[in-house]
């Protein structure tokens, strides 16, 4: 017989990566709250308390807004797959690797997909698209608002001009910026979007935001083919939030008490001054950043709140660099993906996060990194941020 295993002890480490984000203690206390039944009287409440909440961090009125139970790239796939049947034309912006999944996922469902690729580091511009599209219907048009792979902001306004002359349903990634800037879901005139708890809501990983226009809820009544998923099949599972409460699979019960409070503090605090924390503390880090003479290859005009990312200088081991942070400071960056692994950091400002404390760690953890590989890194990156706090 084997030993008994002991008790598992955790460890704390500061979350400034590319997510999970650090996780409010509130937030973990209802984690740990007493389990109930998935159709207790109290937990339906629950569930109907969360979808008026989602909506308003979604600023949306739309009626099928709920959590996937899964995370954001369960919200990825319960989207397109709900969305498009075998034939279907989906139009595709790629610009890094969320943009490369969707596609992935398209495929899979078996779509005719037109890909349009874009440089990573730069956001899609919309006349290729147009262009590629060459003035035929399309199902879908695909964008990711936050590439959380290049730390890029993709203006939306232009892709939803481009979707109602192609007749399609516009479907955007807001996986890494929901709750840390404006998806203006009716504003824009959205029509799927999906998110994930661990990003700029400052829940742990587990559940996917979603939120469908009316037009892409009939869309999805309208399919000629059962959804290839039966546990994402909405059709299914909006039964289960809706009035009905039918019975379709037993919900994480205990991650959406987590995800209760964590909405709750994001609307206790206010969209807007949510809005301006992540930009204000986002300025101060890449203040600091310029002063230790790091790049920041993303134009300033087009670089997330959220998630920024830094090139590493030459000379300088992207491993050891991250393993200091971590064995040091006890601090986690994220680092680079496809074209970009070995020569860029992703450094995440998201929900509890994004304060000027972590800021300013970063920015020293950051410096003693570099200079134990002989960078060398300048001593006024601290004063820099602090400039643009006062």
């Amino acid at each position: 017989m084997p030993a008994p295993y002991p008790p598992l002890e955790s460890v704390s480490r500061i979350l400034l990566g590319p997510g999970p984000s650090p996780v409010p203690a509130s937030v973990l206390s209802a984690l740990g709250r007493p389990t109930v039944g998935h159709l207790d009287p109290f937990f339906l409440g629950v569930m109907d308390e969360l979808r008026d909440m989602l909506r308003a961090v979604f600023q949306t009125q739309n009626t099928l807004t709920l959590a996937i139970s899964g995370t954001g790239s369960a919200g990825m796939e319960a989207t397109l797959a709900n969305l498009l049947e075998p034939g279907d034309r989906a139009l595709i912006g790629v610009n890094g690797v969320f943009g490369g999944r969707m596609l992935e996922i398209a495929r899979r469902l078996g779509a005719e997909v037109t890909q349009v690729q874009a440089e990573w580091g730069r956001p899609l511009e919309v006349e290729p698209c147009r262009s590629a599209a060459q003035g035929r219907p399309f199902k879908v048009v695909c964008v990711v608002h936050a590439e959380t792979s290049t730390g890029v902001l993709q203006p939306l306004e232009p892709f939803k001009e481009l979707a109602d002359e192609l007749g399609a349903l516009l479907v955007v990634d807001a996986v890494t910026s929901l709750g840390g800037m404006p998806v203006e879901v009716d504003r824009l005139g959205l029509d799927a979007v999906y998110s994930g708890t661990q990003k700029c809501l400052s829940c742990p990983p587990g559940l996917s935001p979603v939120t469908f226009s009316e037009r892409a809820s009939r869309a999805i009544s309208a399919r000629r083919t059962p959804v290839v998923s039966w546990y994402l099949d909405l059709s299914l599972v909006q039964r289960y939030w809706g009035s009905e409460r039918v019975y379709h699979h037993t919900a994480p019960i205990n991650m959406l008490f987590a995800l209760h409070e964590a909405l709750r503090l994001v609307l206790q605090e206010g969209l807007d001054a949510r809005f301006a924390r992540h930009r204000l503390h986002h300025a101060a880090l890449s203040a600091g950043l310029g002063e230790l003479g790091l790049g920041l290859p993303v134009a300033a005009q087009f670089r997330l709140p959220s998630l920024t990312v830094v090139e590493i200088p030459d000379g300088t081991d992207d491993v050891k660099a991250r393993r200091h942070l971590l064995h040091e400071f006890g601090l986690e960056i994220g680092g680079g993906l496809g074209p970009m692994q070995g020569r860029a950091w992703r450094i995440g400002l998201m929900g509890e996060g994004a304060s000027r404390r972590n800021v300013e760690l970063c920015l020293a953890a950051l410096t003693s990194a570099l200079r134990a590989q002989g960078y060398r890194a300048g001593d006024d990156a601290l004063a820099a941020a602090r400039a643009t706090y006062s």
